[in-house]
C-alpha cells in the first residue's frame, strides 16, 4: 500500500470500539463550545474524528468553532506569476485542502506527520490581499473593502510580517494535523509564491473545561462575550458580503483583519485583579459585566455606584468597544493566542493573533478600533506589531476552487 492510500481516518474506528461520546459543536457568542450530548467534557478519543466540509456557501474557519491549534501564513506570488499562475495555484490548494480537511492524505508526497490522526476540525481558508489584484491584471476588480486600512496610533507595525497577496488559514484541534496542513501548502505552492510572513497560535483544548465556555486570552480575560451569534437575524448581513454587492465573485465570502496584538503581559500582570475589571470592564472570574449578572448579561452602562461615579468606567474597553457605542458596527472576532518566546528585553513576546470577519471593514473593524485608538484603558497594555486585510471569497462549490469566479472571469 502507498502513503497515499492510507488514510488518517485510522483513528476513527478505534475511537468507536472505545465507545467515543459523540460531539456537538456550537459557538456561544462566537466562542468554541465543545460538549458531549449530556454536557460533560468531551472526550479525548472523539476530538480526532470531527470533520468539517471544504464546499460550501461559505468557506470554512469562519463560523466553525475555535480550533486548539492555527497556523496564519502570507503569501506572494513569485516574479513572472500573474493571473494564470494564480489559478493554477488555488486549483492545487484547493483540492489539496478538501482532502487534507476529509481526513486523508496528500495526494502528491506526502509527508506522514498526520498519518493515523481523524480529520481533527482542521479548517484550511484562504483569502486575497489587495497587492494580489496588481500581480494578476485584475484591478478593476479589486473591491473598495480592501482599501488600505488607516494608521492607529497603538501601532508599531511590522512590514515584514503585514499584508501579502495571498493568506491562508489554518485551524485544527490536533498540532500534528495543523502543522501537516500547513507543510502540504506550502510544499504545494511549488514556484508559484514565496511566504512572506507565518505565525502560529493557540487556544484552549476540546474537553478541557467541565462546560462549553467562551475562550480566555492570555490576560486570563474571557475573550469572545460580545461576538455576533449565527441566530441573530442580521448575522449574514454583518458578516458575509451579499450576492448584489457589485462583485459577484465576492458572494457569500468576508472580510478578514488580521492582527498580531503583543500583549505587555509583565505590566498587565503587575495591575491588581480590581484595576484589571476596571480596565476591562467585566468581572475577570466569569466575564460578566461589573454592573453585575452573568457573561451574556447586557452592559448597563449608565449604572453608578454610590460614590456617583459609573460603575463601568468611561475609558473601559468592554464600554468603548460595544456595538451600541459604535453605531451598531460589530465583526466576528475569531483569533488565537501566540507565545513565541522570550524578547531580549526579558519579556514574553506572547499576545493575540487577533482576526475578525465581517461584510465591510470599513463599517466593522475600522470606526471600533478607531475609537478605542482615542482613549482605551486597555491600550497601554498591548501594541499592534502586524496588520493585514483580505477578501476571502465565498466556499467553492464541489468542482470548483476558491477564487475561481475571479480568476476565471
Amino acid at each position: 500500500m502507498s502513503d497515499n492510500d492510507i488514510s488518517r481516518r485510522r483513528l476513527l474506528g478505534a475511537a468507536g470500539a472505545a465507545g467515543a461520546t459523540g460531539l456537538v459543536l456550537g459557538a456561544a457568542g462566537g466562542a468554541a463550545a465543545y460538549a458531549a450530548a449530556d454536557d460533560t467534557p468531551t472526550a479525548l478519543t472523539a476530538v480526532g474524528s470531527t470533520g468539517i466540509a471544504f464546499h460550501g456557501t461559505h468557506q470554512p474557519g469562519i463560523t466553525d468553532p475555535l480550533q486548539s491549534h492555527g497556523h496564519l501564513i502570507a503569501f506572494d506570488l513569485t516574479a513572472g506569476a500573474g493571473r494564470k499562475e494564480a489559478a493554477a495555484l488555488m486549483r492545487r490548494w484547493s483540492a489539496l485542502a478538501a482532502e487534507l480537511m476529509a481526513g486523508r492524505t496528500a495526494p502528491d508526497g506526502d509527508t506522514g506527520i498526520a498519518l493515523d490522526a481523524g480529520p481533527s476540525s482542521l479548517t484550511v481558508t484562504f483569502g486575497f490581499g489587495r497587492t494580489f489584484f496588481d500581480r494578476t491584471s485584475l484591478v478593476a476588480q479589486r473591491p473598495r473593502e480592501l482599501d488600505p486600512l488607516p494608521p492607529f496610533s497603538s501601532e508599531h507595525l511590522d512590514p515584514g510580517r503585514s499584508g501579502g497577496d495571498l493568506w491562508v488559514q489554518i485551524g485544527a484541534d490536533d498540532a500534528l494535523v495543523a502543522f501537516h496542513a500547513l507543510r502540504a501548502i506550502q510544499k504545494a505552492a511549488g514556484e508559484a509564491a514565496r511566504v512572506r510572513w507565518q505565525m502560529n497560535g493557540f487556544n484552549r483544548s476540546p474537553g478541557a473545561t467541565a462546560r462549553p465556555m467562551t475562550a480566555r486570552n492570555l490576560m486570563g480575560q474571557v475573550d469572545g462575550t460580545r461576538n455576533p451569534k449565527p441566530s441573530e437575524p442580521d448575522f449574514q448581513q454583518r458578516i458575509f458580503v451579499p450576492d448584489e454587492s457589485g462583485h459577484g465573485w465576492m458572494a457569500g465570502g468576508s472580510y478578514a483583519v488580521v492582527r498580531r496584538i503583543r500583549m505587555l503581559l509583565d505590566d498587565w500582570e503587575k495591575l491588581s485583579l480590581k484595576k484589571q475589571e476596571q480596565v476591562i470592564g467585566r468581572r475577570k472570574a466569569d466575564g460578566a459585566p461589573l454592573t453585575g449578572g452573568s457573561e451574556t448579561t447586557e452592559l448597563a452602562l449608565d449604572a453608578t455606584g454610590p460614590d456617583g461615579k459609573l460603575v463601568i468606567p468611561d475609558n473601559a474597553h468592554a464600554r468603548i468597544s460595544a456595538p451600541e457605542q459604535n453605531g451598531g458596527a460589530a465583526m466576528l472576532r475569531r483569533p488565537f493566542s501566540f507565545h513565541d518566546g522570550i524578547g531580549p528585553d526579558g519579556t514574553p513576546d506572547a499576545g493575540l493573533l487577533f482576526i475578525c470577519w465581517q461584510a465591510d471593514p470599513l463599517r466593522g473593524f475600522v470606526p471600533v478600533q478607531r475609537k478605542l485608538d482615542r482613549g482605551d484603558a486597555l491600550s497601554p497594555f498591548i501594541r499592534h506589531e502586524a496588520s493585514g486585510l483580505f477578501a476571502v471569497p465565498g466556499g467553492p462549490r464541489k468542482g470548483e476552487y476558491v477564487g475561481q469566479r475571479l480568476l476565471e472571469a
